[in-house]
């Protein structure tokens, strides 16, 4: 049966829209964790815009399942993950002026850089996750520079504007996760995943995570967090 983690950081937008303390990110991801949440996520951003330090630190404290830091890697938040340890870290490209992460890493260019990251952080105990785009080259290349994990990038088919284009992406992703799983990689999955487009993905067994956070927390805004992420995970649990 597929997992499913939930990602808080919107949480933490919301709290930072005020500039207040609340909601707080750390008690929306113990209700999840009681709701069977099977991991929580937390993207530490440079510019601090939704996830703070505070919150990295508690959630690492109070978390009972597994916390997955998302950052990109760079210098001074290699050094925060090698502070705070989580269980795992999750690589991802990062530019100030995005609203959300818009692609994956290319490791293909970078594959020194990524390589030498992904050392460090496993020397210190850490479980490194890197986010791509679902292309056999990018996977390879993620695999030869020691990722345990790929995360493969959803957010083409969450945002296809024809079916055509839809089926295109979900082929896409499918290959990209048995590839994948042929390399002995764990196989994730995330970016714009919902109540409803997640249902296809009951087709791809390879993949044996969910990394899930806006649509479960604008559910939660409607129907609390509880309910919205046990909701969530009936549905994986159909695949």
């Amino acid at each position: 049966m597929a997992r499913l983690s939930v990602n808080v950081d919107h949480v933490a937008t919301i709290r930072q829209a005020r500039g207040i303390v609340e909601p707080d990110p750390v008690l929306a991801a113990g209700i999840a964790e009681l709701a069977g949440a099977d991991g929580i996520i937390c993207h530490l951003r440079e510019d601090r815009r939704h996830i703070q330090d505070r919150d990295l630190r508690l959630l690492n404290e109070t978390v009972k399942t597994r916390l997955n830091l998302e950052m990109a890697a760079v210098e001074d938040l290699v050094a925060t993950a090698l502070n705070v340890k989580p269980d795992m870290v999750t690589l991802v490209p990062e530019k100030r002026q995005e609203v959300t992460t818009e692609s994956g890493l290319d490791v293909i260019h970078n594959r020194e850089h990524y390589e030498k990251t992904t050392k460090t952080l496993q020397e210190a105990g850490i479980w490194v996750s890197f986010f791509i785009d679902p292309e056999p080259s990018q996977i390879q290349e993620s695999s030869d520079a020691g990722a345990n994990i790929v995360e493969i990038h959803t957010g083409p088919y969450s945002d296809a504007k024809s079916e055509s284009e839809r089926l295109r992406e979900f082929k896409r992703i499918s290959e990209a996760a048995k590839i994948a799983d042929g390399l002995k990689l764990g196989v994730h999955a995330g970016h714009g995943l919902n109540y409803v487009n997640i249902k296809a993905f009951s087709a791809i067994p390879e993949i044996q995570e969910y990394s899930i956070g806006h649509s479960i927390i604008a559910r939660a805004v409607m129907v609390g967090m509880d309910r919205a992420v046990r909701e969530m995970i009936d549905l994986i649990c159909q695949f």
